[in-house]
């Protein structure tokens, strides 16, 4: 992938899957080794409410459409709570807020690298449904 050619081949999306499920495995590995300093409730409310807010509204519209058309909105929302730089922004608004950043954001970027790692999950063009849809003609040298 480059600029030129906007798509993974099979081996280069094998690497960014297996990038990211590296990640969830450190991640998960430094919030293990500090398990009682983790508030598991509001680890569980930041894992939770990415989907929440991003994902659920437009799988609820996605389903509900008779041609599986939504509002772009819908995708914009996803892309926007599925993004590290979102996921940034977030835990430092929670750390000034709460006077420390603490090992509950570990949820932040473990959903994130677990959605792309684990689900193949990445930002939803507006060109393309809400949910995985193949599509009949693929782009020459593209995943199918």
């Amino acid at each position: 992938m480059d600029a030129a050619n906007r798509f993974h081949t099979e081996q280069t999306w094998r690497w960014v899957r297996t990038e990211h499920g590296v990640l969830v495995a450190a991640l998960t590995v430094v919030g293990l080794l500090h398990a009682r300093e983790v508030a598991w409730g509001r680890f569980a409310a930041a894992f939770l409410a990415i989907d929440i807010v991003g994902y659920l509204p437009g799988a609820v519209a996605f389903r509900r459409s008779p041609r599986g058309t939504i509002a772009p909105l819908y995708h914009h929302l996803y892309n926007l709570t599925h993004s590290y730089l979102t996921a940034a922004v977030v835990a430092c608004a929670w750390a000034a807020a709460s006077g420390s950043l603490e090992w509950a954001m570990l949820a932040l970027p473990i959903h994130l690298s677990s959605d792309r790692g684990f689900f193949g999950n990445t930002y939803k063009p507006v060109s393309l449904p809400f949910e995985p849809v193949p599509r009949t003609a693929p782009c020459r040298g593209a995943l199918r």
